[in-house]
């Protein structure tokens, strides 16, 4: 459950959340909507402990993204919308995601087919120098591949093309295991079979939260 109570965020002078309250329950699929600016990505961070708040509370299966994180990161799986600059080869990167959270590597290379990456062929390869599709079926498949129970994505189709998108969506109606799931997107024709629940987001508040 995440649940999150008042929650303030400025940059300087710009409030980005405006005491946003929003409770989130086992079996939730959220597609977070809204414009740009609108708050979504700085009320993701939050929950992943990434930004300190200035007012409110956030807590992640009663623990605090900020004093307890380990904790928190150990319940999520997280995709940003832009991949991070990671310097590991894809043989280094899978060696460390399966060490640092027990990931079953066999799981890993499922998913990674199923996404129509050829990881052997770019095992020594920088993920870094990876195109911009390639590191986000990585990634997919990595947040796959670990079952957390909280599963966050930010914009993860912005770098795929139509058949990676088709494979991802199939991927998530087949074999979803979280027991909550939260969608940064634009792309609501495309969730529609596999939400629940439609938040939309704009100067820093929740506007509307519709339950299907």
């Amino acid at each position: 459950m995440i649940d999150i109570q008042n929650l303030v965020k400025r940059f300087g002078n710009t409030l980005s959340l405006d005491a946003v309250s929003l409770s989130i329950k086992d079996g939730d699929c959220i597609a977070l909507m809204g414009p740009n600016g609108a708050g979504k990505t700085t009320l993701i961070r939050l929950i992943l402990g990434y930004y300190h708040p200035d007012k409110g509370a956030v807590r992640v299966n009663g623990f605090d993204p900020i004093t307890e994180r380990t904790n928190v990161l150990n319940h999520i799986s997280f995709v940003p919308q832009l991949p991070p600059p990671i310097k590991l080869n894809l043989e280094e990167l899978i060696q460390y995601v399966c060490k640092s959270t027990h990931t079953d590597r066999a799981l890993i290379w499922k998913y990674a087919q199923e996404m129509e990456l050829d990881i052997e062929a770019n095992l020594t390869k920088s993920f870094f120098k990876l195109s911009g599709g390639m590191k986000q079926k990585m990634l997919i498949a990595l947040s796959l591949a670990r079952r957390s129970d909280i599963m966050i994505y930010d914009e993860p189709t912005a770098n795929l093309d139509p058949k990676a998108r088709d494979n991802f969506y199939r991927l998530l109606t087949q074999e979803r295991h979280a027991r909550i799931a939260l969608f940064v997107t634009h792309r609501i024709d495309e969730m529609e079979s596999i939400v629940n629940r439609e938040l939309y987001m704009d100067f820093g508040k929740v506007i509307s939260d519709e339950k299907r």
